[in-house]
């Protein structure tokens, strides 16, 4: 039985085996090995090897390379018009050699994914909608029509759509689902550890985890951050990530002699991430378009209370705000909103006492188990 996986998701060849970003990859390495061979129809890019990727397990993979495009600008529409119908041949060939199609959404192959599987109505499929499935969302027209195709049971037939929240105005195609990056047995260990408490004396600590972009506002997070400061001298905040707005975030720290509280620490592997996650008491995840966002989940996961914005299903996630605060990228009236939990031990230690049994129930162990049932049906 042939996998076959169509991803946007960049990946980079080292000593014969394919890498990719980890918690992608993590997360595939459970799909595939429900299969005896696999192709990954993706882009192959020049990156070097990072701390944050990881490398598929499977004996049997096969890498079918295709050009990367986008429609951004219109030198990059017309080079995409030369390049869109040799992908798309690449796709429908992919697709006749399967004999399961698995779509990884929102992106540019997962449109032209999206649009070929039309073609082949009776082999089985899956797609993981990574994003937002927020019907009122603003977001690119790739993007809605992804969403439009895939609910629509008409032109995607015998297809198992995955997407994180629930919602109104579903077709039979949709599925609510989740996503996992702990073991069982690393559940356990969160749970017997001690639980977090707060208090003015001691450093409070204050993380941001994922990629230094626009989209996810780390300079927000650090404003905020600064003003609460202002209140309480012992806050101190770490960012783990990479991204352009590295720059703007160094300015800061230099403008207002930031450097004794702030570290910008890069991209860091798994295990310094859960160790961050398990010494600080609050993240701060601004962010303003998600679907299912790790890293509020995993800070959940070691008691370490989220203040995120309210977007897809993170109200879900967060128990409509009694397991975490949702922002309203607002610096006064957040400020106030953290500053009460700051200095009320109870609600903090409540908070983050019912994150962590709330994420704790959402492992590795449990999506295999998961997945396993979903490619019986």
């Amino acid at each position: 039985m042939k996998f076959t996986i169509f991803s946007h998701v960049d990946h980079c060849l080292s000593k014969d085996q394919y890498y990719a970003y980890a918690p992608y990859v993590r997360e595939m390495n459970l799909w595939i090995k429900n299969f005896d061979s696999v192709e990954i129809v993706a882009h192959i890019s020049k990156k070097e090897i990072s701390n944050i990727d990881l490398a598929y397990s499977h004996q049997s993979l096969f890498f079918n390379s295709i050009k990367a495009f986008d429609l951004t600008s219109l030198k990059n529409i017309f080079f995409s018009l030369i390049y869109i119908p040799g992908i798309i041949m690449t796709i429908a060939k992919a697709m006749h050699r399967a004999d399961h199609i698995h779509l990884r959404c929102p992106g540019n192959i997962g449109l032209l994914a999206c649009l070929v599987q039309i073609f082949f109505p009776n082999k089985p499929k899956t797609a993981k909608y990574a994003g937002n499935w927020d019907p009122s969302a603003k977001q690119p027209w790739s993007y809605r029509l992804q969403k439009w195709i895939l609910n629509n049971t008409f032109l995607t037939r015998n297809m198992q759509v995955l997407v994180y929240g629930n919602w109104e105005g579903i077709s039979k195609n949709i599925k609510p689902f989740f996503t996992a990056t702990y073991t069982s047995k690393e559940a356990k260990q969160s749970m017997l550890l001690q639980g977090k408490t707060i208090d003015l004396v001691n450093t409070i600590k204050f993380i941001f985890v994922g990629t230094l972009s626009v989209g996810k506002r780390p300079l927000y997070t650090l404003q905020l951050w600064h003003q609460l400061s202002k209140q309480h001298p012992n806050l101190k905040l770490e960012f783990y990530g990479e991204g352009a707005m590295r720059g703007d975030l160094e300015k800061y720290i230099m403008q207002y002699n930031l450097h004794d509280k702030v570290m910008l620490n890069g991209n860091q592997p798994k295990e310094v991430i859960e160790k961050a996650y398990q010494q600080s008491n609050f993240l701060i995840l601004a962010s303003n378009s998600e679907g299912w966002p790790k890293v509020v989940a995993e800070a959940m996961f070691w008691g370490c209370v989220p203040l995120s914005t309210n977007v897809s299903c993170v109200y879900e996630m967060m128990g409509f705000g009694t397991r975490g605060l949702l922002l309203e990228v607002d610096l006064d009236k957040d400020m106030k909103r953290v500053l009460e939990i700051i200095n009320s031990e109870d609600i903090y230690i409540k908070m983050s006492n019912q994150s962590k049994v709330w994420s704790t129930a959402y492992t590795l162990d449990t999506l295999e188990k998961e997945i396993a049932i979903l490619l019986k049906k």
